[in-house]
């Protein structure tokens, strides 16, 4: 047993392993979402090796400045006692994991787990720490390696930074030139193998009014996935009457894929010469969409406009990718960009062109990614010289930088999670509960909402989580974040990175899953709608919360 420990002292930092406790178990308390098993024991692994790495990096930098060393009894004595520590304080913590994932659990709406199983994640997370720990150990000996070869020509302090330099090159070009392109590429091919596929289900549409029919240059094998659904899945005029018991006309949905041609600009003409066909622009209202990574739109945000408009609608959506939203983000940046903008552009100048009285109301959504590029696709000018009437972005990610500087800039007393921006006039933020008190003022001539819940990590992750605790974490908290959550340096940041892909598989109304009851909220703000009573309103919500639970056409969710 002495051996066992001597070598274990020999091979593993005790700095390090204090610190690698203290960060472990700090992961197992409550972020925004709650996580497996599974991902717990790999988020306790990362969270551990993060602590070990300080740790040792502490030590390193002691050593190096050659700073005093400690008496070696009292050092014996310090990890012993460290060590009793670390057990107690790694059972106490493992003990409260499976109340701590209920506290949020609870605020979702989900049902409480009986078991965190701890064993298991244990056992993962140092499988976890064990893996990262001998990578880590290999870059060591490769940069050891290098130091060793420069002590030829430079002093032993300045090789060894030198050769941590050039390690850190080396392995990061590897790394993004070989394992960072080849994923992408193999993403890519299977995401649009996905994109390609039909479903048996989803018949090609008749109707003149949706793309896809067999009168269409919107050819229904090259809208992909995403695009047969959003226009084979939303309500017909006659869905539409039997729900409001009023006259209603078809809606019209129009879809580009990236098989329809081969350029944003080509394929927003395309859309462009069918919505003028179609007499699109004379419609009440009209959206220009901008989908999520792999093209999708979601259901819940577009029916019920369709259902206040009694159907008089037009929405057109351009895809610009076949990745999901973050993959899309991180390799395809520009992408919906450009896409975005040719499609607004395309049809903003249109609509310009045409008399005042006599064109539709003019809307832009999106939906996480679609948000981020929906807001970056209009310009302060075109809300300055002949400003659309408005916009809905849900679920907006934390990179988008008009949502910073809203939030930023929020009247004082009012939250990070739900901001009031200069009384409402022009910018409103929503979630569950609708709008909060303090947009006193009257809608201006655009309306801009923000529909957000406090629990989408999508939208309240912050880099910045690091090293300070976000504003959002402190009282009074959204209703549906844990009141048992709290702020720890650089595990914070952690929880979340992992909260982010978790964030669409809890109910919807949570999280970055928005409900279609909270999207007529929405629109009910940005359009002034107001031939419905509240009577009709509350039966429309239950009608679309009802839709959105069971139909097929909300099982895709491409994000």
């Amino acid at each position: 047993m002495g051996r066992l420990y001597s070598a274990f002292q020999r091979h593993f930092s005790g700095a390090g392993m204090v610190l690698g406790v203290l960060f472990f178990v700090a992961s197992l308390t409550p972020s925004l979402i709650p996580r497996s098993f599974e991902v717990q024991g790999v988020l306790g692994g990362v969270a551990f090796s993060a602590g070990y790495g300080i740790g040792v990096l502490l030590v390193a930098t002691w050593r190096y400045l050659q700073l005093p060393s400690v008496d070696k009894g009292l050092l014996r004595l310090t990890r012993l006692v460290l060590s009793l520590i670390s057990l107690i304080v790694i059972v106490v913590g493992l003990y409260n994991s499976a109340g701590w994932q209920n506290s949020v659990r609870g605020v979702l709406n989900m049902e409480p787990v009986d078991s965190a199983y701890p064993a298991s994640v244990i056992i993962i997370a140092i499988l976890t720490f064990a893996f990262l720990f001998l990578l880590a150990r290999g870059i060591i000996a490769l940069g050891r390696a290098v130091a060793n070869r420069l002590d030829k020509f430079l002093p032993r302090r300045v090789s060894i930074i030198a050769g941590a330099a050039v390690t850190l090159i080396v392995v990061a070009t590897l790394a993004n030139g070989l394992l960072i392109e080849y994923t992408f590429r193999l993403l890519d091919k299977s995401f649009a193998e996905l994109d390609a596929l039909h479903e048996p289900e989803r018949p090609q549409p008749s109707v003149v009014e949706r793309a896809g029919n067999p009168s269409s240059r919107l050819e229904w094998p090259k809208l992909g996935r995403a695009g047969r659904e959003f226009v084979a899945s939303g309500p017909t005029a006659a869905d539409i009457s039997q729900v409001t018991q009023r006259a209603a006309v078809e809606p019209i949905r129009l879809y580009a894929g990236l098989q329809v041609a081969e350029t944003p600009d080509e394929r927003s003409q395309l859309l462009l010469d069918e919505l003028i066909e179609l007499n699109a622009f004379d419609r009440a209202a009209l959206v220009v969409v901008t989908p999520t990574g792999t093209g999708w739109v979601d259901p819940s945000a577009i029916d019920g406009l369709e259902y206040l408009y009694d159907g008089d609608t037009a929405s057109v959506a351009l895809q610009y990718s076949y990745l999901n939203s973050p993959l899309s983000l991180v390799f395809q940046s520009e992408n919906g960009l450009e896409s975005s903008q040719s499609l607004f552009r395309t049809i903003y100048r249109y609509w310009q062109k045409l008399p005042a009285g006599q064109r539709p109301k003019l809307f832009l959504h999106g939906l996480s990614l679609g948000a981020f590029n929906s807001q970056r696709s209009i310009t302060f000018l075109d809300l300055l010289g002949d400003p659309i009437d408005g916009a809905v972005w849900s679920g907006t990610p934390f990179p988008s930088e008009k949502w910073q500087t809203i939030t930023a800039d929020r009247d004082a007393g009012s939250t990070q999670w739900l901001p009031v921006y200069q009384g409402g006039r022009f910018v409103r933020f929503m979630n569950q509960n609708g709008v909060p008190e303090g947009n006193s003022a009257s809608w201006g001539n655009v309306r801009i909402v923000y529909l957000q819940y406090a629990s989408d990590a999508i939208t309240f992750f912050d880099k910045h989580l690091l090293y300070r605790e976000a504003d959002w974490m402190k009282a009074p908290r959204g209703p549906d974040v844990s009141p048992l959550l709290s702020w720890y340096p650089i595990v914070s940041m952690l929880q979340l990175l992992v909260d982010m892909p978790l964030s669409d598989g809890v109910p919807m109304g949570y999280g970055h899953v928005y409900a279609p009851d909270h999207y007529l909220d929405a629109w009910l703000e940005v359009t002034g709608v107001e031939n419905w009573s509240s009577e009709e309103i509350d039966a429309l919500k239950k009608h679309l919360h009802s839709k959105a639970s069971n139909a097929d056409g909300y099982e895709y969710r491409g994000g």
